[in-house]
């Protein structure tokens, strides 16, 4: 099968809106989480959020395109454009051999409430002409395609909080197979929202603690909840071969892709974790891993009781038990959970910690759960050198997706 490797990034994240500023932050053990201040929280259980900060779309877009855009997909315009601009590919991949895979969990939930309120206060005439294209999820990826002239395939993946991961390998099995030479692809999210946070609270998923330094606990005995992010990851990825013709840098290589379902419950993962644990071993197996090998796991860490316990669980199974060489840590102890973006965000940050031999850390983690007991990189980033690095995502529905990186060899 083909190879594909990555030749471009690009993020927008509650920790700095390029890839640079994101690593600088996640490297310092800096968190991106803070009151909420887009909204009144009065009423809210949950007063802290991950937003995204001095995120301007002018940067990346003309006014009137902001104004007929959702706030994800602004997120992801901006991520794509960051991508593009670092890969260089524009105007060197024929059209129709170049395609878009991206999506969102949620898609435009901010179009969605703005509008509703529109039409229950001033009636249907002032609903904005804009609001289905700004509300659906396939509208990042279409309007990225229409900008970059991506006539190959285009398709908005959707698996909740494992979209990011999925549209990557989906994207990488579509150069693999001959289906594209590049693929603009990722994640994108918006939802700090009125409606957004209170349905997330209603369900006892989010932290309610009030202290920005202890709301997001992944793996630590005291957690309580996810703290809920927002922003974009893309990725260019490109075959080989191609990239290799036209001189383009390379970040690393996509080998292994594991894409499984729980079949279990609609939001709880399986305790037993035996469907996750396989996408593990099924990307191992594609990266072609061996025991002794240098291993990084970012896992999806959410700080929630069941998710920690059952992807230590994973981890441990998909690994065969053989974890003496592998450090596991959780970004969205910085990042916050950013939903349909953390997957692809996530892949990018795997890509960094092998370019660079540092790992970033579980910051927060101060009282480690006994049942959680790999070794998480608590506190402070370490240096580690991986030689393999796997991008866990766990999504509702019981969508489990990992990704397997290496350096390119």
């Amino acid at each position: 099968m083909k190879r594909v490797v990555i030749t471009g990034m690009g993020v927008i994240t509650p920790v700095g809106n390029d890839v640079d500023s994101m690593w600088d932050s996640l490297m310092a053990g800096k968190h991106g989480i803070a009151p909420i201040t887009r909204f009144d929280v009065t009423d809210f259980k949950t007063k802290l959020a991950a937003e995204v900060k001095d995120f301007d779309p002018l940067l990346y877009m003309e006014k009137s395109e902001v104004r007929r855009s959702d706030l994800y997909s602004q997120y992801a315009y901006a991520a794509a454009a960051q991508a593009m601009n670092d890969s260089g590919l524009e105007g060197k991949v024929e059209p129709e051999r170049f395609g878009v895979y991206l999506g969102s969990g949620i898609g435009g939930i901010d179009s969605l409430t703005r509008e509703h309120e529109k039409l229950m206060t001033a009636g249907p005439r002032k609903v904005s002409p804009y609001f289905i294209p700004m509300m659906i999820s396939n509208i990042a990826a279409g309007n990225i395609a229409i900008r970059y002239g991506a006539k190959g395939p285009c398709m908005a993946v959707v698996t909740a909080c494992a979209t990011g991961s999925t549209a990557i390998g989906e994207s990488v099995r579509a150069i693999r197979h001959g289906y594209a030479d590049a693929m603009i692809t990722g994640g994108a999210e918006a939802a700090i929202n009125p409606l957004g946070m209170a349905g997330f609270i209603n369900m006892m998923a989010l932290s309610t603690s009030e202290d920005p330094d202890a709301a997001s606990l992944p793996f630590d005995a005291r957690r309580g909840g996810f703290v809920m992010g927002e922003g974009a990851g893309v990725m260019v990825l490109e075959e080989y071969e191609h990239a290799v013709n036209r001189g383009a840098t390379i970040y690393g290589e996509i080998l292994g892709y594991g894409s499984t379902c729980d079949a279990y419950h609609m939001t709880s993962p399986d305790p037993e974790a035996a469907s996750s644990s396989r996408a593990i071993q099924d990307a191992l197996r594609e990266a072609g891993y061996k025991e002794n090998e240098s291993v990084y796991v970012n896992a999806h860490g959410t700080g929630t009781a069941m998710n920690d316990t059952s992807e230590t669980m994973a981890i441990k199974k998909g690994f065969s038990g053989h974890t003496e060489s592998v450090v596991v840590s959780s970004t969205k102890s910085m990042t916050g959970h950013m939903l349909g973006a953390a997957g692809a965000v996530e892949a990018i940050i795997c890509a960094k910690a092998l370019q660079s031999g540092m790992v970033p850390p579980t910051i927060g983690l101060l009282e480690q759960d006994p049942q959680c007991d790999l070794d998480y990189v608590p506190l402070t980033a370490r240096k580690t050198d991986p030689e393999l690095a796997i991008s866990m995502s766990l999504g509702f529905g019981g969508h489990n997706t990992c990704l397997a990186l290496r350096k390119l060899n």
